[in-house]
């Protein structure tokens, strides 16, 4: 004899899941993360997130892990395991601070500058596909929006 579930709470049932804002950021960024993945595993051999972060470090962005897990706001071990393939396939490096001999920045490579010049066409290509049919005066004001997002939220840990 199967025990039919309880009914679910009006909370549950009466919440409109496609209307939240945060969940529709979370799948458009999930989407754009899945794009970007697919152009550079097929061009480059790394995922969306090695190639940013990489390019994070190429730019000038960050040079610490601590600095790529605070931007992406992850555990520092899950940025060791990235570094990690990173520097496997030499597309990194990792050197001692002569200042802070506990600190340790990461060096982008020969091979990895080669693939980080690469990258913003892949991303730009992802984000044109995105865009499709937004003038530019939407494209500015979803930037601002999201900006705004951004500023909020920048200090949600203290809370």
């Amino acid at each position: 004899m199967t025990k039919t579930p309880a009914p679910l709470p009006p909370e549950v049932c009466g919440y409109q899941l496609d209307e939240s804002v945060g969940y529709l950021i979370a799948r458009a960024k999930s989407s754009l993360s899945n794009l970007v993945t697919q152009k550079t595993l097929d061009e480059l051999g790394i995922t969306s997130t090695q190639a940013s972060m990489l390019f994070m470090i190429a730019s000038g962005r960050c040079s610490l892990a601590a600095e790529l897990a605070r931007d992406y706001g992850i555990d520092a071990s899950a940025v060791t395991r990235l570094i990690d393939r990173l520097e496997k396939r030499n597309l990194l490096s990792r050197v001692r601070s002569s200042e802070d001999r506990r600190a340790v920045h990461l060096a982008v490579t020969e091979e990895g500058r080669a693939l980080a010049a690469r990258m913003p066409a892949i991303f730009g290509g992802v984000v044109e596909k995105a865009l499709a049919g937004f003038t530019p005066e939407e494209v500015g004001f979803l930037k601002s929006m999201l900006r705004r997002i951004l500023a909020n939220t920048a200090d949600s840990t203290a809370d």
